[in-house]
């Protein structure tokens, strides 16, 4: 098979792999080698639906030994099937990046015969990359479940970032989609991953030595099995605390086989995976807890509130908050106001008391923390009546008179694609 028609199948069966982000990395051209990694990530260009394209992101083989319901490369589906050498994929991704189509690679694969002679093919393929080339530049690489520790640990040395993932988020829908997967498999090889990315810290100045130096993420699937929203995201939350884990990605349930056992779906999920993916950074940037965001009387998030909005509704008693008085961590709890609006704040007012005007040049969404706040003891001029009722239905009114959203689809190095406006966006607030 040529070279191009294998690459066509491998980056086309890559494009279900949502766990692909910015390096997150330092790693400095040496030895007069090629490209390097930088802190503020690599990835210059996003597609709409927030995925990263300027990385060669492909599968080294699509020829699996497992057959994994959900899965389009399972045994049992009669696809092309392809897989490159280690040779080519080094090939590919220099050539690539000298054309500066790429800044860096993210290298997965299917399980060929066993896993530990797959990843002795990764391994080989990114020394190539790193001791023959003298390839500085940044490299994903997934981990294969059920490998052993001293192929991750040869790994490890070699990229800047690994991940494994877990795919569903529980070990009875394991079994029932993924029966030739064991969750001991997945959990174990994260665990050693980050103890050595821990040791490595301490020992580093010491032996100079550089384990994963961007951390490692996951990939929980959404909308496959019947798991809640509060079970997905009470596991995140366990993996960011028990693990140090960098990312925790969703990807929405695409259906692509039919099985008894698989969902009927019209259309992934996209809605769920979005609240998720709000969820996760109220976790990890703004203090909140799962069991905050979501109970057992409310196991799933709102499909026209934002998690926070939601939370809010449900926690009136703490509201109003004053925007002169409060500390950071409660400002960080008004709806509207995110980590950068918080930290203008808390440095304004250092020399003057603020007001709704001021908030506004701060660039706090007032639309939304209006409904939250006082400045001066005073609410905000369109806020007449402080109660659930009021504040829900104008909330709900703003929500459901934005724009509908767009359909995106998965960008692909073979699509012929013209830059919306939407494309030339590069900076986004991300307040919540």
């Amino acid at each position: 098979m040529e070279q191009m028609e294998k690459l066509k199948i491998l980056a086309d069966s890559a494009k279900y792999d949502a766990s692909c982000s910015s390096s997150g990395s330092t790693r400095k051209n040496k030895n007069n080698g090629i490209g390097n990694g930088h802190v503020s990530g690599i990835c210059h260009s996003w597609g709409a639906d927030g995925r990263c394209i300027s990385l060669l992101k492909i599968l080294f083989s699509n020829c699996c030994i497992y057959d994994c319901k959900y899965c389009i490369n399972r045994c049992t589906n009669s696809v092309k099937r392809a897989t490159f050498t280690p040779r080519e994929v080094a090939d590919l991704t220099i050539h690539f990046y000298k054309r500066n189509y790429i800044e860096g690679l993210f290298l997965s694969s299917a399980v060929i015969k066993s896993p530990d002679y797959t990843m002795e093919r990764l391994i080989q393929t990114i020394s190539i990359l790193r001791n023959e080339y003298q390839f500085n530049g940044y490299i994903h690489c997934k981990t294969i479940p059920g490998c052993s520790k001293e192929l991750i640990d040869t790994l490890g040395k070699l990229v800047d970032r690994m991940s494994i993932n877990i795919e569903l988020p529980s070990n009875n829908s394991l079994k029932l989609l993924a029966p030739q997967k064991e969750k001991s498999g997945i959990l174990e090889p994260m665990a050693y991953v980050s103890n050595e990315i821990k040791q490595n810290k301490l020992e580093k100045s010491k032996f100079k030595t550089n384990f994963v130096p961007a951390g490692q993420t996951t990939q929980l699937m959404v909308g496959a099995t019947p798991e809640s929203d509060l079970k997905i995201l009470k596991l995140s939350e366990g993996l960011y605390q028990k693990l140090n884990l960098k990312r925790v990605y969703y990807s929405a349930y695409v259906s692509v086989n039919n099985d008894k056992n698989l969902p009927s779906l019209e259309s992934p999920p996209l809605l769920r995976e979005n609240r998720l993916y709000q969820a996760d950074w109220l976790l990890r940037f703004y203090g909140f807890q799962a069991d905050e965001l979501l109970d057992e009387k409310h196991p799933n998030f709102n499909h026209i509130l934002d998690p926070k909005c939601d939370w809010a509704l449900r926690n009136l008693h703490q509201f109003p908050i004053e925007i002169n008085t409060a500390d950071y961590f409660t400002l960080l709890r008004i709806p509207g106001i995110g980590v950068i609006s918080a930290k203008k704040i808390i440095r304004a007012r250092r020399t003057f008391l603020l007001d709704f005007e001021a908030l506004k040049k701060l660039g706090v969404i007032l639309k939304r923390a209006q409904y939250f706040i006082t400045c001066k003891g005073k609410y905000f001029g369109k806020v007449y009546q402080f109660n659930e009722s009021f504040i829900e239905t104008n909330l709900i009114y703003q929500e459901r008179n934005k724009l509908p959203q767009t359909n995106f689809k998965q960008l692909s190095l073979f699509d012929n694609l013209q830059p919306t406006k939407e494309d030339k966006i590069k900076c986004l607030t991300g307040n919540l």
